[in-house]
């Protein structure tokens, strides 16, 4: 897979674009993120998540107000911007990514059902866990999914990640815990 890596500067922030085949993964970091929520309208910014709902963009907007970034942790997660329609469909990237032990937590969602098995999320993953590695200096990749989750666990075996257990009552969805499923990548068994 072919990827190259650009840097856009000028008054916004500067941004870190993956190119993929069929994609462009434009990278949010901490800089990138508080640009876009204080300087674009909510109409901008449903459009660059690629969110469809207001409820959504809430979501976002809560997520921003309550602050993403602390003293032990930042992320960086990229939107993934489909090169034919321009549109984004999906975000894939860390949201835990601890620097003082080179680890971070990857997460991935594609934005409908319409574009799912279609391989962009195992598209979007490659670079970004190669991007992991190499820029971020990660040693270690973790991701977590239910048991249940037969796609994302494919992918993730996929990319070498190893199962690690499952963690039970890890996460509240609708009122209910569930378990998780831990995968992880060392830098050491990337085969990149």
């Amino acid at each position: 897979m072919d990827c190259a890596l650009f840097y856009f500067c000028g008054m916004e922030p500067q941004m870190i674009v993956l190119e993929t085949e069929r994609m462009s993964l434009k990278a949010v970091t901490p800089e990138v993120y508080e640009y876009l929520m204080t300087n674009k309208t909510d109409d901008e910014l449903k459009a660059f998540f690629g969110y469809a709902t207001e409820k959504e963009l809430a979501s976002e907007k809560l997520r921003h107000e309550k602050k993403m970034v602390c003293y032990y942790q930042t992320f960086r997660r990229f939107v993934m911007v489909d090169k034919t329609t321009g549109s984004t469909i999906g975000q894939c990237g860390y949201h835990k990514w601890y620097n003082d032990h080179n680890k971070a937590e990857i997460g991935y969602a594609l934005n409908n059902e319409d574009i799912k098995r279609k391989g962009y999320m195992g598209e979007a993953l490659a670079p970004i866990v190669a991007h992991g590695f190499s820029e971020m200096q990660l040693n270690r990749i973790e991701a977590f999914t239910s048991p249940q989750n037969v796609p994302s666990i494919k992918l993730l075996q996929n990319m070498g990640f190893q199962y690690e257990g499952v963690m039970r009552g890890h996460y509240l969805k609708a009122g209910v815990y569930e378990d998780s499923s831990c995968y992880a990548l060392l830098k050491e068994e990337y085969g990149g």
